[in-house]
């Protein structure tokens, strides 16, 4: 049930009402100093407006201007804070889906036959899974040589965003790629999951791992509940890995060429029990890796946490500014032609109406 308490989301803005003594002191001021302004020398105070084409306001219409508009500026401020008085309670929302992506950043991943690098297209692909994920929980473990849990699984999947700019080859110490490392460090994470929970991995590499037991690693892993699905990125033509100073060159004096191994990567997921995806620019890898991960044997629930939902009141000072605004443009409006017709010579008036 809603339960009444009001205050401000913002109240910081509410220090913006120590502008309104400030102005009132300078008009003060100001009108204290034209009272003594030397042109009162020579004319008459009734005889100035003539002169100057000016009207002095008088007092009474000063100090109205400054309430008028300082009611305007309190109901901006009120606005600007946020007042709220009551809120809803709500359960949260857990999925019961997990994914964790193994991604590889081996220094294969800097060859540019896909654009902008395979690396670069590796960061794209995540990204993706992110914005359209709506039913799993994600973790991110980069690797190469060596596992580095980027973030363990968790609801907040927008934070992975924050981490893959940090994603590059210059993580690794030495060089090569281990996917069985990698394999132990997301069993840790996965199992301490609840048992009934669905969990999954997604590997994101070109392939090329020359490590022994793979295949029957993963069809383990698949049979405890933790299948594999692969997202290949390159091409099956290749290009030379980059180094240093051009390309990296083997003992021969060769370029190291670079080539995605689908053969390998497929192989990997049928072991792991999953989906094979080539990555390209379109959303249908991602969409269709994101569909599989989602079939889960413990259904999305709504637990016992709970937070509140405050409902906002921002949009009722709003409305009473738009009006007295609205108020003040019909006067301005209707003021208008009067001030024109105040500006012409009593002559022109005269024959105007002998005209007429």
């Amino acid at each position: 049930m809603p339960e009444i308490g009001f205050h401000f989301s913002q109240p910081a803005w509410l220090l913006g009402l120590l502008a309104l003594p400030l102005v009132a002191l300078w008009l003060w001021r100001s009108a204290a100093k034209a009272a003594r302004s030397p042109i009162y020398r020579y004319a008459d105070a009734h005889l100035l407006p003539h002169l100057s084409g000016v009207r002095e306001l008088k007092r009474s219409e000063r100090w109205g201007r400054f309430l008028s508009w300082s009611l305007l500026w309190l109901l901006l401020l009120i606005a600007m804070a946020g007042p709220r008085w009551d809120y809803s309670s709500v359960r949260l929302f857990h999925p019961g889906d997990n994914l964790l992506i193994l991604f590889d950043i081996s220094g294969s991943m800097e060859a540019t036959d896909t654009a902008p690098s395979r690396l670069g297209r590796a960061r794209q692909e995540v990204q993706d899974l992110i914005l359209q994920n709506r039913e799993l929980r994600l973790g991110l473990i980069a690797f190469a040589s060596v596992p580095h849990v980027i973030s363990p699984v968790t609801e907040d999947s927008r934070a992975l965003l924050l981490a893959l700019p940090a994603l590059s080859t210059g993580l690794t110490q030495l060089p090569g790629s281990r996917l069985q490392g990698a394999l132990d460090r997301a069993e840790q994470l996965l199992s301490a999951l609840p048992e009934d929970s669905a969990k999954a991995m997604l590997l994101i590499s070109d392939g090329d791992f020359d490590e022994p037991g793979l295949e029957d690693r993963l069809r383990n892993l698949a049979e405890r509940g933790m299948p594999l699905h692969v997202l290949g990125v390159g091409t099956p033509e290749g290009a030379d890995v980059p180094g240093n100073r051009g390309p990296l060159l083997a003992p021969n004096g060769q370029p190291v060429r670079t080539r995605l191994d689908q053969d390998q990567l497929q192989a990997l997921a049928n072991a792991g029990g999953g989906l094979y995806q080539l990555a390209d620019y379109r959303d249908d890898d991602t969409r269709a890796i994101l569909e599989i991960a989602a079939r889960s044997r413990l259904p999305a629930e709504i637990s016992n946490d709970r937070t509140r939902v405050w409902h906002e009141r921002f949009y009722i000072p709003v409305i009473l500014m738009l009006l007295l605004l609205l108020a003040r443009f019909r006067d301005w409006l209707g003021a208008k032609p009067k001030h024109a017709a105040s500006k012409m010579s009593p002559r022109r008036r005269q024959e105007g109406g002998r005209s007429a």
